[in-house]
């Protein structure tokens, strides 16, 4: 089905320990509009799509697993080498306390990932509008982190993801439009 390469998407490079942004990046781990909340609406979507389009969800579904990976990575290396003092200074005290290095799926502010973040209602464009708007509000999220950083390196990772969903919003809008012809033309989907 999928061929897996141990290899990052796009390769994930910091040039300092800061657990600041780490804390920061966590928003695109396990926030409402990050990775994981992303790969688990569009694979969930597929089973009220048309056929036409249900490719397109798997693929941008498995991609944001692809992006969660650079996520972690980059959370990993933001924090690999540093102390427990910076830690609870940059807001993560309790996380290692809790789970160490591990990943663990919350938001930003600590609030911990809800199966209530996944916007789905069975409409096929209303489901597709609604990935357009996560889409873009992943996109918004990755410009403000990239202006939040001064590491040139783990901003050119972030480029990376911020065009990949504008990529994502794009493809969603010409499946709109696909969907929207076959509804006016009366194949009902």
């Amino acid at each position: 089905m999928w061929i897996y390469e141990k290899k990052l998407q796009y390769p994930v490079r910091v040039s300092k320990c800061d657990p600041r942004m780490a804390r920061y990046l966590v928003e695109q781990y396990g926030g409402a509009d990050g990775e994981l909340s992303a790969a688990l609406r569009y694979l969930n979507q597929r089973y009220t799509i048309p056929d036409k389009v249900i490719g397109l969800l798997t693929d941008i579904g498995t991609e944001e697993f692809a992006h969660l990976e650079m996520i972690a990575t980059m959370i990993y290396k933001l924090t690999k080498d540093a102390t427990p003092e910076q830690l609870e200074v940059a807001g993560l005290g309790a996380n290692f306390v809790n789970h160490d290095g591990a990943m663990f799926y919350n938001n930003a502010s600590g609030v911990p990932w809800t199966a209530a973040y996944i916007g789905t209602k069975g409409d096929p464009i209303a489901d597709l509008y609604e990935d357009i708007a996560a889409e873009e509000k992943a996109r918004a999220t990755y410009q403000w982190l990239i202006d939040y950083t001064d590491d040139v390196d783990l901003q050119d990772s972030l480029r990376f993801l911020r065009e990949r969903e504008i990529i994502h919003s794009l493809r969603f809008k010409e499946a709109v439009e696909i969907l929207k012809t076959d509804r006016d033309q009366k194949k009902v989907y």
